[in-house]
């Protein structure tokens, strides 16, 4: 099937038979009780106010940077892992720290350096000389919010030492594992303009972030309020001077996850959704040695994909761990936006999130200065809307 085509199939525009949900022709949907769609109703305005009240909290020591703040509450919500990246001094860590303020959560702080262990991270066993047996001395990975700091200066043993604990909740400590607090999340911050003395992160563990966030300089009205607002010379905790308070506490997080499930999800939108991410995806590059060992048929780019040649920028597509943030990342900002239905455009502005730390891109794409989100910018404009 066509990828242009991928969407249509079996009445996928919205408001078709089979395409989602049936208006009654009072704005209710068919077969629901009025009741219960008045409390879904009040559920998600609620919802609403509580993710706008959490906004303004953290933007009274974080000025600007909504697409950083919109992503760590997006994450929180969704329970996934978030990875912050950005030159120095754009606030990562203070947006963190905020965060579990504001949460009421435990948080944690893990340097990350060329000469730390793993074991530094999750615990090792010490022995008891009274006892004359081992016990386990756990890490800092052992906290709700985890800031792993410059996660990208720690040898490749020391990241993947974080695998376990972001995809399973847990970590093994000699032959025993032991699970994390729940909620578990993981913020990890990244420099990108140096390369000296820094381990790139596999794909793998890439992949266990929900989103990638990319921080820009502040516009010059905000630059001023930071200014302002700056914490005076000798002050004991500079960059906190402004007090939190603590809005978002477990209780409050299922709430808004409730909220979440609420929200609609038109098979249309879905098949947008999975078409998006196929699109990613090299045809020759499907399954690696598929051409070699005749593994099954390459799917076959559309003929206005061929003609931009937009896939040899890519080496390696969004998989799709890929689809199902996207799909929940789609969600959330619909339910930030006060809406209980995802629209095309809160695909769109999920994609970037979602999907730039999944895409492999090639040596020609360097080479012709492209990065992710211009690639993305241009498989978005060839996947036609529902």
């Amino acid at each position: 099937m066509p990828l242009m085509d991928f969407w249509q199939a079996e009445g996928g525009r919205p408001g078709r038979e089979g395409g989602g949900i049936l208006d009654t022709g009072n704005g209710q949907p068919a077969g629901r009780d009025l009741d219960a769609d008045q409390r879904e109703k009040q559920t998600l305005i609620r919802a609403g106010e509580l993710a706008e009240t959490c906004r303004k909290e953290l933007g009274k020591r974080i000025i600007g940077q909504k697409d950083m703040l919109n992503g760590l509450l997006s994450a929180l919500v969704a329970g996934g892992h978030i990875l912050l990246e950005g030159v120095p001094g754009l606030a990562k860590t203070t947006a963190v720290k905020s965060l579990a303020e504001i949460t009421g959560l435990g948080f944690k702080r893990i340097q990350f350096t060329p000469d730390l262990l793993p074991a530094d991270l999750t615990g090792t066993l010490v022995w008891e000389q009274g006892t004359g047996t081992f016990s386990v001395r756990r890490g800092p990975v052992f906290a709700n919010v985890i800031l792993a700091d410059e996660i990208n200066r720690a040898p490749a043993k020391v990241q993947s030492a974080l695998l376990e604990a972001m995809q399973e909740g847990q970590v093994t400590i000699g032959d025993q594992s032991h699970r994390l607090p729940d909620p578990f999340f993981v913020l990890a911050t990244q420099n990108p303009i140096e390369h000296e003395g820094t381990y790139p992160l596999p794909e793998a563990e890439l992949d266990r972030f929900l989103l990638k966030i990319l921080l820009n300089y502040p516009e010059a009205e905000e630059e001023i309020e930071i200014l302002r607002q700056a914490a005076p010379i000798g002050a004991e905790n500079p960059g906190h001077s402004v007090p939190l308070q603590p809005v978002l506490n477990r209780e409050a997080l299922r709430s808004l996850r409730t909220a979440v499930e609420l929200v609609k999800v038109d098979q249309g939108i879905e098949r947008y959704m999975v078409a998006v991410v196929t699109a990613t995806r090299p045809p020759e590059n499907s399954l690696p040695g598929q051409r070699d060992y005749g593994k099954g048929k390459p799917r076959s780019p559309s003929p206005r994909h061929a003609q931009e040649g937009i896939y040899r920028y890519i080496a390696f597509g969004a998989s799709p761990r890929g689809t199902i943030a996207l799909h929940r990342l789609a969600r959330i900002f619909a339910l930030f936006e006060g809406r209980s239905w995802v629209i095309p455009e809160d695909v769109k502005a999920a994609a970037y999130p979602a999907l730039r730390h999944r895409l492999v891109l090639s040596y020609e794409a360097e080479a012709d200065g492209l990065d992710a989100d211009t690639v993305l910018s241009r498989l978005l404009s060839f996947v036609p809307l529902p």
